[in-house]
């Protein structure tokens, strides 16, 4: 088990660490609130990266750090991806380059079908993710895309939301909550198409309440404990490990 990783060896983790994704020393707050209290890690392309903890841990502000929102506001730090340094971008810029969030409310754009919903999001033209390819994924939506995408069901607008983000032709997938409220087998069939994201290469971070769910579908985890890292290591060394899980995420 890696406990608190080191990246004391150099400043800019983009010439440190091969990484695809590299966040260094990253201090979030809201308002007053010191919420992400200076993590440092990296994400290699192509992997599934859970990231665990506590309600009120810090999972969600650091996502949202990364994709560069207006809140949370990020103090000190660097953010590269791909070479690029995202730290002084603003949040429609890091989109731009390859940063796709899926926030936990979805935020489906009221009075548009499924398809125009993924119009909207797609680049012109496609590069990787065509609307038919993103319905070949999710055969549901194809089934609705005619539909007001907020008619359709949580499971189905969770999918909706995905496929908005590979729409833009996104290098890595930030998500934010996605089993949340849904029933097992929906989760089932989301979880079997992040598998199969995965496959075709796509970098992903996932934060998911549902601890065990997360850990079996990812390569590897990093536990935070009061916007600290705690662990850093694979997702099997959690699994495994009774006490880790029952001190830092109550399973």
């Amino acid at each position: 088990m890696n406990v608190r990783p080191d990246f004391s060896k150099g400043r800019n983790m983009a010439e440190t660490a091969p990484a695809f994704l590299s966040v260094w020393d990253m201090h979030s707050y809201y308002g007053e609130s010191y919420i992400v209290q200076g993590i440092s890690f990296n994400v290699h392309e192509g992997e599934i990266l859970a990231l665990l903890g506590r309600n009120g841990a810090g999972k969600t502000t650091t996502l949202r750090s990364i994709a560069r929102m207006d809140e949370p506001q990020v103090n000190h730090g660097e953010i590269w991806l791909d070479h690029k340094p995202l730290h002084n971008m603003t949040s429609y810029e890091a989109a731009g380059v390859g940063l796709g969030l899926v926030p936990e409310d979805r935020c489906i754009i009221p009075g548009l079908t499924v398809e125009e919903n993924l119009q909207l999001a797609q680049i012109a033209p496609p590069i990787g993710w065509s609307i038919e390819r993103l319905y070949d994924l999710f055969p549901r939506l194809g089934e609705r895309r005619k539909q007001e995408g907020v008619t359709l069901s949580g499971g189905e607008q969770q999918m909706l939301s995905i496929a908005r983000a590979l729409a833009r032709d996104i290098k890595v997938l930030l998500l934010d909550e996605p089993y949340e409220g849904l029933a097992p087998v929906i989760v089932d069939e989301i979880e079997k198409t992040l598998r199969l994201i995965k496959e075709q290469g796509m970098t992903t971070i996932l934060v998911e309440q549902n601890a065990v769910r997360a850990l079996q579908l990812a390569d590897r985890a990093i536990i935070l404990d009061t916007g600290s890292i705690v662990f850093d290591g694979s997702a099997e060394e959690v699994l495994e490990n009774d006490s880790l899980r029952a001190e830092y995420l109550a399973i």
